[in-house]
C-alpha cells in the first residue's frame, strides 16, 4: 500500500509539471486495482504532490523562481508577420492585463477562483495557478486552498467507484 501511495505521489507530481499525464485516470485505475487503499489517504497524497508540482509554476509566475535563459524571450525585429500577430492578440493581451489588475485589486476573488478551480477544474487549474502567481497571492493561501480543493477532488474521485457500485447494485 505504501509503495502504491508513493507511486501515486510521483504520478501526481509529474502530471502537475507535464499536463499530458492524467492523474484522474491513474487514481481511478489504482483504486480499482487496490480497493483497500484508504480514499482519504490517496486523495491527500495526490493533492500534496499536485500542489507541490504546481508550486513551481506559481513561483515562476510570481517572479521568485528564475527561469533558465533559454526560456526567456529574446528581442526580435518586428516583421510584417509578427506585427499582424500582435494586432490579432492585442485583445487577448488586454483582457489578461485587465484580469490581472482585477486580481490585484480583489485578492479574495483570486482565492475563490483558485479554490473552485482546484476542485472542479474550471477554469483550468494550470491557468489559475499561474494567475495566482501573477496576482501575488500569499503562498500560504495558495498552498492551503490548493491542497484543500485538490484533496476534496481526488478523495471524491477515489470514492466514486465504490459509491457507484453500491448505488447501482
Amino acid at each position: 500500500m505504501l509503495a502504491s501511495l508513493l507511486i501515486a505521489a510521483g504520478v501526481a507530481f509529474s502530471s502537475a509539471l507535464i499536463p499530458l499525464v492524467s492523474t484522474e485516470v491513474f487514481v481511478l485505475a489504482l483504486i480499482a486495482r487496490e480497493p483497500e487503499i484508504p480514499c482519504l489517504a490517496l486523495g491527500a497524497v495526490v493533492a500534496g504532490a499536485q500542489v507541490l508540482g504546481k508550486l513551481l509554476y506559481y513561483l515562476a509566475a510570481r517572479g521568485s523562481l528564475r527561469l533558465p535563459s533559454f526560456m526567456h524571450r529574446k528581442d526580435k525585429p518586428l516583421t510584417d508577420r509578427r506585427l499582424r500577430w500582435q494586432q490579432r492578440t492585442k485583445r487577448i493581451r488586454g483582457w489578461l492585463d485587465r484580469l490581472t489588475e482585477k486580481c490585484h485589486k480583489h485578492p479574495h476573488w483570486m482565492t475563490g477562483t483558485y479554490g473552485v478551480s482546484a476542485v472542479v477544474g474550471l477554469p483550468p487549474y494550470m491557468a489559475t495557478t499561474v494567475l495566482a502567481g501573477l496576482a501575488k497571492m500569499p503562498m500560504s493561501t495558495f498552498i492551503a486552498a490548493g491542497f484543500a480543493g485538490r484533496c476534496l477532488r481526488f478523495t471524491l474521485l477515489a470514492m466514486s467507484p465504490a459509491l457507484l457500485s453500491g448505488w447501482l447494485l
